[in-house]
């Protein structure tokens, strides 16, 4: 938890109170279903809530954005991002029911109100949203595919409407097809710690700006 003190000093007492409890929550609910490998548990904040916030770390959603977490598994990156920002809607969406129930007693136990949750595969998934978060589900390519049809045409942050994932070890092979589309950024430049040597986010416009 300190991890995240360190790099988000301006949390005010909620969310580090929501943040705290992750930890505990995550523990007991991994203990009936994996959702974090049993040997990585101890290395939540690191290797998950951080990891989830390096989004936070490229772009800052304004107030009212909303966002779908594809592939959220346990709630990652969603959860913690939600958490960040208390002023954006979370909608989180998983086709395996036993990850969303975690994410949503996770949820629930902290007091997350920016947050909805759907048992769904994504070519089911009718919503539109400013941005889609993912944690590596699947390889970029597959992944535009899948959710382009979810991103809103209009559009009110600093970077256009699309893509935002999280990404580890070699990816110009993924991105090479949108070269004109794309911006990338290794996390081990916001973030010390060797588990982000090699992990990058990656963002894609979908759809260009309208009014």
């Amino acid at each position: 938890m300190q991890q995240i003190l360190n790099y988000f000093p301006g949390l005010n007492e909620e969310q580090i109170r929501q943040l705290s409890s992750l930890e505990e929550l995550y523990t007991d609910w991994n203990s009936k279903i994996n959702v974090i490998s049993r040997k990585d548990i101890g290395n939540l904040y690191e290797h998950h809530v951080l990891h989830s916030l390096g989004i936070a770390k490229v772009i800052r959603f304004r107030e009212g954005t909303q966002v779908m977490d594809l592939g959220t598994g346990g709630g990652f990156p969603g959860i913690p991002l939600a958490i960040l920002f208390p002023d954006v809607q979370f909608h989180l969406v998983d086709s395996i029911g036993k990850k969303i129930k975690v994410a949503t007693e996770v949820a629930q136990a902290i007091g997350l109100k920016n947050v909805t949750f759907c048992h769904s595969r994504v070519e089911e998934e009718k919503g539109l949203f400013d941005f889609v978060v993912s944690r590596a589900v699947m390889p970029l390519p597959d992944l535009v595919k899948a959710c382009r049809k979810n991103i809103s045409p209009h559009q009110h942050n600093a970077l256009p409407n699309g893509l935002i994932c999280l990404k580890g070890g070699e990816v110009e092979n993924e991105i090479r097809p949108f070269k004109h589309e794309i911006l990338t950024w290794d996390l081990k430049d916001f973030f010390n710690e060797e588990f982000f040597v090699t992990k990058k986010a990656v963002f894609v416009a979908i759809n260009k700006r309208k009014a």
